[in-house]
């Protein structure tokens, strides 16, 4: 049973449900917008900005910990060389999420997910 559990399944296996996140995680780092339902979105803002808060110390802890996160090394570089050192003076709040409406085919919330 369920009972008081909070992590949300998006009705996938978790191994699957991982590397959902892992590639949109991925996908926002490296094209800096990325359209999604709204609960996937929900999901994977705290990654995104755990990602980036860790690669604003640029330490080799750092490195790999996003090596663990992101399927490839061209987000993991491009988190540590642009992304990290754009945000350096924030202390957060490193994405937004902006409400395009529902999609056409099955009424889902959508939204783009970006960098601010």
């Amino acid at each position: 049973m369920r009972h008081r559990k909070t992590t949300k399944t998006l009705g996938r296996p978790s191994a699957h449900r991982h590397a959902m996140l892992s590639s949109l995680a991925q996908s926002v780092i490296l094209y800096e917008h990325v359209t999604t339902t709204k609960a996937k979105a929900k999901i994977v803002r705290p990654l995104i900005e755990q990602a980036i808060h860790a690669s604003k110390s640029g330490s080799l802890a750092a490195r790999r910990r996003l090596l663990a996160l992101f399927p490839s090394e061209l987000a993991v570089k491009k988190t540590m060389e642009v992304v990290g050192p754009r945000y350096q003076d924030r202390k957060g709040g490193y994405v937004r999420l902006v409400p395009i409406g529902p999609r056409k085919g099955d009424g889902a919330d959508m939204v783009q997910i970006e960098l601010v």
